[in-house]
């Protein structure tokens, strides 16, 4: 004996295949889903520009080795060509003569691009605060990261990383 919810009409049935099978949204929903499709894109596969200048450049390159391997985040090998690259990690003090060279190297780089400050002489020049260091590489290109540490460890650049992927999802970019 069947009871009375179990049977259903062929309007019901209808019904369910239509709502499983079939999304109904607005045109602002749509552009949101595709928005966050390009962002999930984004984040999960940035190209790193090698760009060391300092020891956290060893730091920097040891998160491409095995031990930490930053390819399982999508950043599988870092470019030489800023044509290439949408992450510039600058890794270590900026001097008032590779200021311009950095500027060109972050101009060449296509839209959308990210840039990581590695270690305290990236952020703000460190323990080194005279006439020819940069007092940070914010006043030269305008950073979404800052990576703490003299020099920081690979983990926190992996760490780092992960944070701003986090922002590329959620905002597609720079707030």
């Amino acid at each position: 004996m069947t009871t009375p919810m179990a049977i259903r009409t062929e309007d019901q049935v209808l019904e369910q295949e239509v709502k499983r099978h079939i999304a109904v949204t607005t045109w602002g929903g749509l552009l949101r889903m595709v928005e966050q499709m390009y962002n999930w894109g984004r984040r999960s596969s940035l190209w790193p520009l090698q760009f060391g200048l300092a020891c956290c450049a060893i730091e920097m390159i040891c998160t491409a080795a095995s031990r930490f391997d930053i390819a399982r985040f999508g950043a599988e090998l870092f470019r030489a060509s800023p044509r290439q690259a949408d992450l510039m990690i600058v890794a270590g003090r900026v001097s008032q003569k590779m200021a311009p060279v950095l500027r060109r190297i972050y101009d060449q780089m296509l839209e959308p691009k990210w840039v990581i400050a590695m270690g305290d002489c990236a952020s703000c020049a460190g323990v080194f605060n005279n006439y020819a260091l940069v007092q940070g590489v914010d006043k030269i290109v305008p950073v979404d990261v800052y990576v703490a540490g003299c020099p920081p460890r690979p983990e926190a650049l992996l760490y780092g990383f992960l944070k701003l992927q986090e922002k590329i999802e959620r905002t597609g970019g720079r707030l």
